[in-house]
């Protein structure tokens, strides 16, 4: 197979995944073992894939993003979601991620880490259905600062690949008391600068061994993402409303088992 179609298939793994609470980095970590898509080069492309996952955000949520822009000395007394929110929740995911991240890179991005997360990532899912909090924030714009840091602190979880940052994201605000799906729209908007920064700062770490050539890959995975996130944004955001978290831990469980049988017996 053609790295080609390699990376067109990696796209759509990742449209599909990214803002599913299943893990698109274990996602593709384990499709690019079984397409033996491996090595630096391929470890890059699929951070760097994440931004056609952006690109469906930010087409989709547009008004939402130029509102964030605005910025009022009224902030903290207005209600609704502002910049400051968005703020609260990626300090803590940026500290964790510049100082961990490297290692985690270095030494989690593998199948069986990948499985373990997938596992623990399902336990915590769970935990948030049976133990969530009295929903005190049903819609996006009655999340509090609070809140806000909170689920940035579960963000940190998604470091780890296989726990997943929508996974981990929704479990955390669910257990402080949003809604699941005001839980999952706050994702949406505080993942665009996560993965923007991290496709920009894997890009300029892997900028010796990546040339010209491989542009072609790079734009093919990242437009194939880009058309499936749409279609997956709009589905995942119905399906929030009438399946629980369980399920898709369920889901996690079964595909952690598949590829135990896989890749170890």
């Amino acid at each position: 197979m053609s790295d080609l179609w390699k990376a067109v298939i990696m796209g759509i793994v990742e449209g599909l995944t990214e803002f599913l609470p299943v893990s698109s980095t274990g996602h593709m970590i384990l499709t690019g073992h079984l397409l033996e898509f491996e090595g630096d080069k391929a470890s890059t492309f699929k951070v760097v894939i994440q931004f056609g996952a952006v690109l469906a955000v930010l087409v989709l949520y547009w008004r939402r993003f130029i509102g964030l822009l605005r910025i009022s000395p009224r902030m903290l007394e207005r209600p609704g979601l502002n910049l400051l929110h968005v703020g609260a929740a990626l300090v803590p995911f940026l500290v964790a991620g510049l100082t961990i991240y490297g290692y985690m890179k270095k030494h989690l991005f593998g199948p069986t880490p990948v499985l373990i997360g997938l596992v623990a990532g399902g336990v915590l899912m769970i935990a948030a259905d049976r133990f969530r909090g009295r929903v005190t924030a049903e819609t996006m714009d009655d999340i509090t600062y609070k809140q806000a840091f909170g689920i940035g602190l579960f963000q940190c979880l998604a470091i780890w690949p296989g726990f997943s940052r929508s996974g981990s994201t929704i479990s955390g605000g669910m257990l402080l008391g949003t809604s699941q799906k005001a839980a999952a729209e706050f994702t949406f908007i505080i993942s665009v600068p996560i993965m923007f920064a991290a496709s920009a700062y894997d890009l300029y770490k892997s900028r010796e061994f990546l040339s010209i050539g491989d542009l072609p890959l790079f734009l093919t995975g990242l437009g194939t993402a880009f058309l499936v996130a749409m279609l997956a944004i709009v589905t995942f955001l119905n399906l929030i409303k009438r399946l629980s978290l369980s399920w898709f831990a369920v889901y996690r469980f079964v595909l952690a088992l598949v590829f135990v049988i896989i890749l170890y017996l």
